[in-house]
């Protein structure tokens, strides 16, 4: 059953015509009208069904304007990367001590990131940390030498572009409290990076059927598959 609050947003929105993201930002934080700042988020309905084989995205953006999201990001590496880690800030670093923690069940934290030397030990947890989305990729810029720059771009704000088995790809971009250059180009920055993935694929047709956008408690809008101003 539908709340109060709920029932009074407009309706039959993803009825309406596409329009440009920037055009559509004021009416999408208009329509935010719980006690919290609701996040502003972008569904996508990949072609992912192609006769030689299923679609599969799974890359991570850097959003220039910022998540809004705290994250707590944990270090698996050798004695000599750990002042590196902690350098960076981040919040768990560890070795093998680590490993055997995460082995345990611990998962207090929403990254992980690891030097390659490591990775073979943390590979042994494949059937846990898999399901959480948290097994370190190299493709992610997880499993790195470089772990400074692995940190601070994972704390500066990263979302995974990662569509299931239908599709769909849902992510946040920001906050209703962002102004909207700081939206404007984290939604630039998705476009870009689903324009580069694409060139990366055989694909048949468009990569993106439809893209909707909605603030966490609203309604969803169509949008436009293009770059704003």
């Amino acid at each position: 059953m539908s709340s109060k609050r709920y029932k009074k947003l407009p309706e039959n929105t993803n009825e309406l015509a596409p329009e440009k993201f920037d055009k559509i930002l004021n009416t999408i934080k208009a329509n935010c009208t719980t006690k919290f700042d609701e996040s502003v988020d972008l569904s996508f309905r990949i072609n992912n069904k192609q006769k030689k084989n299923e679609i599969n995205l799974r890359t991570v953006v850097n959003m220039p304007g910022g998540t809004g999201k705290s994250i707590k990001v944990a270090v698996v590496c050798e004695d000599a990367k750990a002042d590196e880690a902690k350098k960076a800030n981040a919040d768990i670093v560890g070795g093998d001590d680590l490993v055997e923690k995460i082995k345990n069940g611990d998962f207090n934290f929403d990254k992980l990131i690891c030097t390659p030397s490591m990775m073979i030990k943390l590979s042994k947890l494949g059937k846990v940390l898999g399901p959480k989305g948290l097994m370190p990729n190299p493709k992610l810029g997880t499993v790195t030498n470089d772990i400074s720059k692995a940190v601070l771009e994972a704390k500066a704000g990263q979302v995974e572009i990662r569509n299931d088995k239908d599709g769909n790809i849902g992510l946040s971009i920001g906050k209703k409290s962002f102004d909207d250059e700081k939206l404007i180009k984290n939604y630039n920055a998705i476009i870009d990076a689903l324009e580069k993935e694409k060139s990366n694929l055989t694909i048949k047709g468009d990569l993106v059927k439809q893209v909707f956008i909605s603030s966490s408690m609203g309604v969803s809008y169509k949008i436009k598959l293009e770059k704003s101003i």
